[in-house]
């Protein structure tokens, strides 16, 4: 029997989709993103001209300044704007997030999980949660797997490159008006990074109020700067017609180019990979109607600059072509707004890096990390300490360690060049087999920017040993701890799934209900409570029925793992406790995506009516609040319940349960993991000294140092 508010109450039925705004509030969104996705991109023009172009590799001809903007435009224009901002974008998610990991997800959706499975506890026959069936064939998940966690790995590698990169570019430019402080640079970069990591504990709507109106100035000192440049060589105008670029390379023959010319497309994953905290709409909006414009700008100038002045501004074209004298106002308002701008590039990836790991620990890709969600109507905006720190280290110890940002620009476009490729890949069998457009459409998307992808791929592969290996190496470490847990969670919790049992096939009743109900309106509660007694059969861990007696307390079995029946935990307390409590209560948490649910309609109960004293309970939160278990408040809710289905009280239920409750104990669950021996032919032994090594060594200490409870969540992803 369930109590009503768990069916009348829309806020149970709940799922996390999409954001969907409009008018001004889609405005305001979309003002947002330019503080938290594109400030990684609009950061660009600072080094982008000079990894094309190094100070010592002497002055290009005209012809090949205006092929290289050309390949830059074009490369803005196919890749963050056509591929991601109006492809891309159309293949979140329904809870609306992107990246390769919710690529890899729409291939292989997760269970639709119906909420009452979760307090059945009884019946012969469950209700089995819904699935959608598999868009691909099952052959090619684990493959699939590898591919998509191998893109999200290097998406997070790319938040310790991103700041590392952009900060430490945008402080070169003091050595442009004060030469003596050069060696600086590397110190500077490191306070200002951390100031940076230690403010994402504010939040990421916070952070992009206050980040917003920089980026805003920012781009307009871009497109500024790149106007008034422009006048000094109007022809660069010709960088528009694709076959400069073109000739460019068959006129040079040289490949490297390419590796220059993929650092202007820095930070187009970000794009995707913040979906979740905003919306497509909010993104397009403001790509196309003001960063894409302000970026051609500003390159178009740069250009016109450098072959107007030549050697002049060759050293560090960013800094040299800022219209006015190198002491000047306006070079100082731009190196302040440099400064920020980077910062806030920095913001992108980490933030990114925050949604990416979100969806990993709710997938149960990662170790529950303990999430703090930053917002009361975006439930993607969230902030994860510990990736938060490790990110911090790791960016600091690159800083320190790449002092030459030739190295570190050449590690960082390698990264993004991989990541870019695993989503033309994943997005390629998205078309086919999840929005089922015809074959001719995926195989010309994967023809097309496969081609591209994979000549940004090629060229940054040369950079491997001057550098590149470093991000290969970070994706490859974070892709075997990813596939780690998913491997051992996956053992655990089809464990815990097999072993559930049917309620009444594991106790059942000794005596007549009706006869006790008779009985006990003739007896005191406490003697009745004393007296009644079950049996239970062990049926399938031991033969015979032995007698239970029924203890004058409450307990509560908090269920981590989603599914009907009763959670094996329970199991394991009645062989070692030959005893039930008076009132047993299997409690499960799961998270609607609101801020906060109130108290009214905050649980869900049913009671099972063949055992007497068993409830099934969930308790909802929102997304934003900690369980914070009050048991009283729970009691009331089933007294509530009991005092509906019986209003006269003949039982006295509602005297047995609130006697029991004023002792009550929490149960949460823990399982000691051991490593089951399998058979593989003559190599058995070493795979089961390896299995047993990983399961009870490792997984085993990490789930108890990052157990499931932590944040006491069972998201509804």
């Amino acid at each position: 029997m369930s109590s009503p508010s768990a069916l009348e109450n829309g806020v149970h039925n709940k799922k996390r989709t999409a954001v969907k705004l409009g008018g001004a509030a889609l405005f305001l969104l979309s003002f947002q993103t330019l503080g938290i996705i594109y400030s990684d991109i609009g950061t660009s023009p600072l080094y982008v001209l000079n990894g094309i172009w190094p100070a010592s590799g002497g002055l290009p001809s005209e012809e090949d300044i205006v092929g290289g903007i050309s390949a830059i435009i074009w490369a803005l224009t196919l890749i963050p704007l056509i591929k991601y901002v109006f492809i891309s974008l159309l293949f979140g998610t329904q809870e609306g997030e992107g990246g390769s990991y919710a690529l890899y997800q729409g291939l292989y959706p997760p269970e639709d999980h119906d909420g009452d499975l979760d307090r059945t506890l009884t019946g012969d026959s469950y209700k089995v949660a819904s699935r959608r069936s598999a868009k691909i064939s099952e052959r090619f998940r684990v493959p699939l797997l590898l591919w998509g966690l191998f893109g999200t790995a290097l998406t997070i590698a790319d938040g310790g490159f991103t700041p590392a990169v952009s900060v430490t570019s945008a402080i070169g430019g003091i050595a442009v008006a004060k030469p003596s402080v050069s060696k600086q640079i590397t110190p500077i970069s490191i306070c200002i990074l951390l100031v940076l990591f230690f403010a994402q504990r504010f939040g990421t709507a916070g952070l992009a109020f206050t980040f917003a109106p920089i980026s805003f100035v920012w781009f307009l000192l871009l497109a500024g700067t790149g106007i008034y440049n422009i006048t000094f060589h109007p022809a660069i105008f010709r960088a528009f017609d694709p076959s400069r670029a073109v000739m460019l390379f068959v006129r040079t023959g040289d490949y490297d180019i390419l590796a220059g010319v993929l650092l202007c497309v820095t930070g187009c994953e970000a794009i995707f990979a913040n979906l979740g905290q905003f919306n497509a709409t909010s993104i397009r909006m403001s790509f196309t109607g003001f960063v894409y414009p302000a970026l051609v700008l500003a390159y178009l100038g740069q250009g016109a600059r450098l072959i107007a002045d030549g050697e002049d501004v060759l050293d560090n074209i960013f800094y040299r072509t800022i219209p006015g004298p190198a002491n000047g106002a306006l070079f100082w308002i731009v190196f302040v707004f440099a400064i920020l701008a980077t910062v806030i590039a920095s913001q992108a990836m980490i933030t990114a890096c925050f949604s990416l790991c979100q969806q990993l620990v709710n997938m149960k890709a990662l170790p529950p990390l303990k999430l703090s969600y930053t917002s009361d109507t975006i439930q993607g905006q969230v902030y994860i300490p510990a990736v938060n720190w490790a990110l911090m280290i790791f960016t600091i110890i690159l800083v320190a360690a790449f002092s030459n940002l030739a190295n570190l620009t050449n590690a960082y476009g390698f990264a993004v060049a991989t990541v870019m490729f695993s989503t033309t890949v994943l997005l390629s069998v998205h078309m086919r087999w999840v929005k089922r457009w015809p074959a001719g459409v995926a195989l010309a998307y994967f023809i097309l920017w496969g081609f591209f992808d994979g000549l940004f791929w090629g060229a940054s592969l040369k950079k491997v040993p001057l550098g590149a290996w470093v991000p290969l190496m970070v994706g490859v470490i974070l892709m075997i701890i990813m596939c780690f847990w998913t491997w051992a969670k996956g053992l655990e919790d089809k464990f815990d799934g097999a072993n559930r049992l049917n309620l009444r096939h594991f106790i059942h009743p000794d005596i007549d209900e009706k006869q006790e109900d008779e009985e006990a309106e003739e007896e005191d509660v406490d003697a009745d409570i004393k007296e009644k007694t079950y049996h239970h059969s062990l049926d399938r861990l031991e033969d015979g029925k032995h007698p239970l007696a029924r203890l004058q307390t409450c307990a509560v079995f908090h269920k981590i793992t989603r599914g009907s029946g009763v959670p094996h935990t329970f199991v394991g307390f009645v062989r070692q406790w030959p005893a039930l409590p008076r009132v047993v209560i299997f409690l499960s948490v799961s998270v609607v995506p609101i801020a906060r649910v109130p108290v009214e309609e905050r649980y869900a109960i049913t009671k099972v009516r063949t055992v007497e004293g068993f409830y099934g309970v969930t308790v909802y939160l929102g997304f934003r609040e900690e369980l914070d278990m009050q048991t009283g408040e729970l009691i009331d809710k089933i007294c509530a319940l009991e005092e509906q289905l019986d209003p006269t009280q003949r039982s006295g239920n509602v005297g047995k349960i609130r006697a029991a409750a004023r002792s009550t104990t929490h149960i949460a669950p823990h399982y000691h993991v051991v490593s089951k021996p399998i058979y593989c032919g003559r190599i058995s032994v070493v795979v089961n000294w390896l299995r047993t090594y990983l399961i009870e060594d490792i997984y085993r200490r990490l789930a108890t140092m990052f157990p499931e409870s932590g944040n006491w969540q069972n998201a509804e992803e």
